[in-house]
């Protein structure tokens, strides 16, 4: 993973108040709760007095209790009770259990994946979809490391052949450019945008991206990295995924189709028919994805790239910066 980055590892949905939940992200197993506040925090799901699960335990007050010896730990994940010490015992400060820094927004749970600072930079996400639309998510268990998954999102090449009867109908198979573009909107966070213009071949040989006009008009495709991307099908209609790393060889794909019908009874069908062509068009992706070897992309890799790769060749660059 691109370290001293915030990733969006679950949705706020996923983490209910009064209760453990232990899952697996970033290669490690987390455990995730919500104080009396309602704020979500997230820690390492290890007691480290003798390695037992948090999630097995149980939550006294605002600390998260081991359900072993009972030791208690703080959302900071300072220890705060050895019952076998007693009560009025300090508890050692390198009694200490891993917690994550912990943001919430957009529906979305975020941990900082790196060292602790004085300040964060902003949350990933996308400053131009409006809170008005309203959306449903389809959640998708990948066998793909999660670089897999971002990559086959920004393949502008891939639509006429995967989805040749969905959104890819119609067999624009020449991909001019694309035109791509990074800007870094603060230090160490970066913004992938593409511009697509796919045809019919009638003959003609594809422009490479150098020789493509400056971009005009809104991007089809974003990613902010590490981990979200958008794909703007309107003012009114947008794609949005988050890539969560569960570990090296699983991603889960939290995907949502934004609209505007946000009418009661008007939602509801287009929340079904938002569920239903997201399952079609991921489940194509899917089958295709899981085949690719090996499971991880990298920078240098025994593949042949064309011109129109230039999205996926910018983002393995960038990772790689990122990660160094």
């Amino acid at each position: 993973m691109i370290p001293n980055q915030w990733y969006a590892i679950l949705e706020s949905d996923q983490i209910r108040r009064g209760r453990l939940t232990g899952v697996t992200r970033m290669g490690e197993k987390l455990v995730a709760w919500r104080d009396g506040a309602g704020t979500a925090h997230i820690m390492g799901d290890r007691c480290p007095h003798r390695g037992a699960a948090f999630s097995a335990g149980k939550l006294t007050g605002e600390c998260v209790q081991c359900p072993f010896h009972g030791f208690e730990f703080d959302p900071r994940g300072a220890c705060t009770l050895i019952p076998a010490n007693g009560r009025a015992a300090t508890p050692p400060k390198a009694m200490r259990a891993q917690a994550y820094e912990t943001r919430e927004a957009h529906g979305l749970v975020y941990i900082w994946w790196g060292e602790p600072r004085a300040s964060y930079p902003p949350l990933p996400f996308f400053d131009n979809l409006p809170d008005r639309l309203a959306y449903v998510t389809f959640r998708d268990p990948w066998p793909v490391h999660y670089s897999r998954a971002i990559e086959n999102q920004l393949d502008v090449l891939h639509l006429p052949f995967v989805h040749h009867n969905t959104i890819g109908a119609g067999g624009q198979t020449v991909v001019h450019g694309p035109v791509v573009c990074e800007r870094e909107l603060a230090p160490g966070s970066w913004l992938l945008e593409a511009w697509l213009d796919n045809e019919l071949d009638h003959g003609q040989v594809a422009r490479k991206p150098s020789e493509m006009p400056a971009p005009t008009g809104r991007p089809l495709i974003q990613f902010h990295y590490p981990n979200v991307w958008q794909l703007w099908l309107g003012d009114d209609v947008r794609v949005f995924v988050a890539f969560a790393p569960v570990d090296d060889a699983n991603t889960l794909v939290y995907a949502r189709q934004y609209h505007s019908f946000t009418i009661p009874g008007l939602r509801q069908v287009a929340d079904l028919f938002s569920l239903f062509s997201t399952f079609i068009i991921l489940r194509q992706d899917k089958d295709v994805v899981i085949t690719q070897r090996p499971i991880r992309s990298d920078l240098k890799m025994d593949e042949i790239l064309v011109p129109g790769d230039l999205p996926i060749i910018l983002y393995r660059k960038r990772r790689q910066a990122l990660m160094q």
